[in-house]
């Protein structure tokens, strides 16, 4: 495994704790491992037992990192899953500093073909998850001892064709995010956002079509895709002391494609027709 390095001071989080939700691979592994790294105890969890404990097993091995990290499963959508989740840390190490909400889910469907199961699962997930989490940190922990917390987000500024249900989900993550940020400002925890662009990864690349990112890359200004460890970073410099006056807000990390072309296009048609209106 690579050597993980950060352009963050080393040691930054020696002493804090963080849960990173989904961190066992993708996003959520690059920003555990940084974490790690800058001397953070954390906390990696998803709902396969499997994959999460072999994660943690091989992300313990890399002596880049001077944090531990555990593995603990939970299943997001089960409030009594993230209650065990974020008492079972407590538990362990005494506290709880950050919580960074980047689990989630969804797939490639045109709106119409969507089922009610389908819908629910990735509101659930994306929305709901995300709720529970930030609602168990507080209760158990922040509410008294303040702290920071951290939501991933989407690319989802212009509608998210294909994917109208997580992008209806993460954009009311991001209205959490504000509604939390005011609600929870006095008992000293922060809550910021960060709205990834589109992100090569090895998770990716495994589910999603390969066209998808083709798509993805012909309509970013910047030519590329991103990778993992250019939102762990900025996710990290949300949770420092460098953004202790940043809160309810969403960085966008996306190499300006949210300012440039929709990678999905509309075929031509005439069913947009104006009204008819006679003479008067």
């Amino acid at each position: 495994m690579a050597a993980v390095k950060s352009v963050l001071k080393p040691k930054l989080f020696s002493g804090n704790v963080a849960i990173v939700t989904g961190g066992a691979t993708g996003i959520g592994a690059a920003i555990a491992l940084e974490l790690a790294h800058l001397g953070c105890d954390v906390v990696i969890a998803s709902r396969n037992e499997f994959k999460l404990k072999d994660a943690a097993k091989k992300f313990n091995n890399n002596p880049s990192l001077v944090g531990k990290i555990t593995p603990i499963q939970c299943n997001i959508r089960k409030p009594e899953q993230v209650e065990n989740l974020v008492k079972s840390t407590l538990e362990k190490f005494g506290k709880l500093d950050f919580l960074v909400n980047n689990g989630g889910g969804q797939f490639l469907s045109p709106a119409e073909n969507i089922t009610p199961k389908g819908w629910h699962a990735v509101i659930e997930t994306n929305l709901t998850g995300t709720f529970y989490c930030c609602q168990a940190a507080f209760n158990q922990w922040m509410g008294k001892n303040g702290g920071a917390i951290v939501n991933i987000v989407a690319d989802m500024w212009r509608g998210y064709p294909m994917l109208s249900h997580t992008g209806a989900a993460r954009a009311a993550v991001e209205n959490l995010t504000k509604s939390l940020a005011i609600e929870w400002i006095s008992q000293g925890v922060r809550i910021n956002s960060v709205a990834p662009g589109t992100i090569l990864s090895e998770t990716a690349e495994a589910n999603y079509p390969p066209n998808t990112f083709d798509m993805a890359r012909k309509s970013q200004p910047s030519c590329r895709l991103g990778i993992p460890e250019e939102i762990s970073g900025m996710v990290c410099f949300l949770l420092s002391p460098a953004a202790s006056y940043m809160t309810g807000e969403t960085v966008k990390v996306d190499g300006a494609q949210s300012l440039y072309d929709q990678p999905f296009k509309v075929p031509h048609h005439d069913k947009l027709q104006p009204w008819k209106w006679g003479k008067l």
